[in-house]
């Protein structure tokens, strides 16, 4: 039988381990994805490190897929071979729980996730559920596209269901993995972007990728400068600091909306007086189902977004995975195939 290479986690805590497998087979309702590129996303630390509840070993990470569907199992109908796919973070639902029945397939009680209820992308097949696939535009590499499968969709979504409109100021906080691509998206979708960084260094690059200002919250008092600009009407925190995130609050205008994709464990400190007067408000935003990962690539083919990434082989998942881990790399870690 036709082997693979495999990047795989033998057990929590354990290093990676670059192993031979047999080539799985789809079974009914699945597929066969030949893996070209896959993003290295700090998510990945739940497989790991054991962070998930029923974790299974080994395991192999990864839920920034990208490749072509190489076969379909029974039953598979919308998917043929040589299609251009990506799998993300959402990695299927049971299609009969209360929030499936009401379409609300993000918030499945039983959702599968990539790389955690099964093994993703760092491998050179994976099989994947076939509600769980997206359709890739043939123009975006791989390599660009994989991201954009939990980053871009991420900040791409939340951005969209924010409520605010162009020309409404937008403020990003953060310009990392997820910040550097909210930047972008906010700028295309017409907002008046206000990027909010450490240290005046970042504030070409801030520019670059398309704000219009610059808040280094280290020199200043961010949510103030954002007052003397009329009040953010949403400000997406991309950066895992509620402490950054609760100092923002305040920087929002009538009827703002902080948008919260950074994951952290610590509270975000917020009074009541804070919400009541102004009418603000704080939501937390997950990625999305593969339908707002195919509107978001189509958006960034149209438009140019694009993720700013550093390539290695699979063999080398662990010193990847390292330097994503390390908060140094500009900006998503991807690994090819």
């Amino acid at each position: 039988m036709a082997k693979m290479k495999v990047a795989q986690v033998a057990k929590a805590g354990g290093d990676f381990e670059i192993v031979e497998r047999d080539i799985p087979q789809p079974g009914p309702g699945q597929v066969r994805i030949r893996v070209q590129a896959c993003g290295v996303c700090h998510s990945d630390v739940l497989t790991k490190e054991g962070g998930w509840p029923g974790l299974e070993y080994p395991r192999v990470p990864g839920h920034e897929v990208a490749g072509v569907i190489d076969e379909s199992g029974a039953g598979v109908t919308q998917w043929r071979k040589g299609q251009r796919v990506g799998v993300g973070w959402h990695g299927g639902q049971d299609g009969s729980c209360l929030a499936c029945r009401r379409g609300d397939f993000a918030n499945c009680a039983n959702l599968k996730i990539t790389g955690l209820s099964y093994d993703g992308g760092y491998q050179e097949y994976m099989i994947a559920p076939a509600e769980a696939v997206a359709r890739m535009p043939e123009s975006l590499g791989a390599a660009e596209a994989a991201p954009l499968m939990c980053a871009g969709i991420t900040t791409f979504n939340a951005l969209r269901h924010s409520g605010a409109l162009p020309s409404d100021l937008v403020a990003v906080q953060g310009i990392g993995g997820l910040g550097h691509l909210g930047i972008q998206f906010a700028q295309k979708f017409g907002y008046q972007v206000a990027a909010i960084g450490r240290g005046p260094e970042n504030a070409a690059l801030a520019k670059k990728l398309g704000a219009s200002v610059y808040i280094d919250s280290a020199g200043s008092n961010a949510a103030a400068e954002l007052q003397k600009l009329g009040g953010a009407r949403v400000i997406l925190a991309t950066a895992p600091s509620s402490k950054a995130m609760s100092s923002l609050i305040d920087g929002l205008g009538m009827n703002g909306k902080m948008m919260v994709v950074g994951a952290t464990g610590d509270p975000i400190e917020v009074t009541p007086v804070q919400l009541i007067f102004g009418m603000r408000s704080i939501q937390g935003w997950a990625s999305g189902i593969p339908t707002d990962s195919e509107d978001t690539l189509r958006f960034a083919e149209l438009t140019g977004v694009r993720p700013m990434i550093e390539k290695y082989p699979l063999a080398k998942a662990g010193e990847a995975y390292a330097r994503m881990m390390s908060g140094k790399a500009e900006f998503r870690v991807v690994l090819t195939m």
